[in-house]
């Protein structure tokens, strides 16, 4: 139950901007729950200097929203005059390009990682896995594409969430579904793209003797992605997903590629080969979710993300 409320002196701060930044934040929060101090904070922002332009801005809403939709002209957009109902041409960029089948809101809410250079990425890692197996006749290839699988997903979960990824990363972590919410289900499509793509991959790569299967690589790929999430409530998303990549890249993929072309099985049996070692991610990811659980509220005004 709440026990502090927003004062009308801090609601006319708030409305004039002087608010103290840490103060602002527990505002904002707060009035995400509670009607009165919400009633109270709107009636100081409609008092204030900004009156004037939201009275102006809810009068056009409303009149646009009451009107008949035959009478709607069109809206400004871009600088041009977007028609009620009309199509809009290919390649005007009105919207966010969609994939064929889906909303362009989906994939927006996906994050830039699905629409950036990481998917392009994730299908080269494929297909040269797939190259260098078939046509290059490396008998390498299923260990070296599950020595590198658990670092993609890590890839696309730092590309996805942060000012330095999405241009709206302020407008979407402040709505109710920002922060935590959004950066999970980002979090949701990025592997829901990266695991069947490399698991795939590595069941259709040739076999070998004491080489792991080609699911090997799911729990240390999740264990990690969960890591750099609780980790990227301390220090950010990006850094900690790099932060992770790196020490992987150095523990794990840099001795695998210093025994080619011998024993990739062996050096790579050392990590995610085992009932022992799988148990032992798997027992990392439950423990790196729970300490996402405790640390949820971090993410609701990181600046660091």
């Amino acid at each position: 139950m709440n026990t502090w409320h927003v004062s009308g002196q801090l609601a006319a701060q708030y409305a004039s901007g002087s608010a103290a930044e840490p103060d602002a934040w527990s505002l904002e929060k707060h009035v995400e729950s509670c009607g009165p101090c919400a009633t109270r904070v709107s009636a100081a922002v409609r008092a204030g200097t900004a009156g004037p332009v939201l009275a102006v801005v809810r009068a056009a809403v409303l009149s646009s929203a009451t009107a008949p939709a035959a009478s709607r002209t069109g809206v400004r957009w871009g600088g041009r005059t977007r028609v009620a109902g009309a199509r809009e041409p290919a390649g005007t960029g009105w919207a966010p390009r969609a994939w064929p089948g889906l909303p362009a809101r989906m994939v927006w809410a996906a994050g830039p990682a699905l629409r950036g250079a990481w998917l392009m990425a994730l299908l080269l890692v494929t297909a040269g896995a797939l190259i260098l197996a078939y046509g290059a006749h490396f008998g390498g290839a299923r260990p070296l594409l599950l020595a590198v699988a658990p670092v993609l997903p890590l890839a696309g979960v730092g590309l996805s969430y942060g000012r330095h990824a999405d241009p709206l990363h302020e407008v979407a972590a402040a709505t109710p579904s920002g922060g935590l919410r959004l950066l999970l289900t980002r979090t949701a499509a990025v592997l829901a793209v990266s695991v069947p793509l490399l698991t795939t991959a590595g069941a259709l790569l040739p076999a070998a003797a004491d080489v792991p299967g080609a699911a090997a690589w799911l729990l240390p790929g999740l264990a990690l992605t969960l890591a750099a999430l609780a980790l990227g409530s301390y220090v950010g998303c990006a850094a900690a997903a790099a932060g992770l990549a790196c020490g992987w890249l150095g523990v794990v993929v840099a001795p695998v590629l210093a025994t080619l072309p011998r024993d990739l099985a062996g050096q790579l049996e050392r990590y995610v080969s085992g009932p022992a070692l799988q148990g032992g991610w798997a027992a990392a990811a439950v423990l790196c979710a729970g300490l996402l659980a405790v640390r949820r509220s971090s993410f609701d005004h990181l600046e660091k993300m």
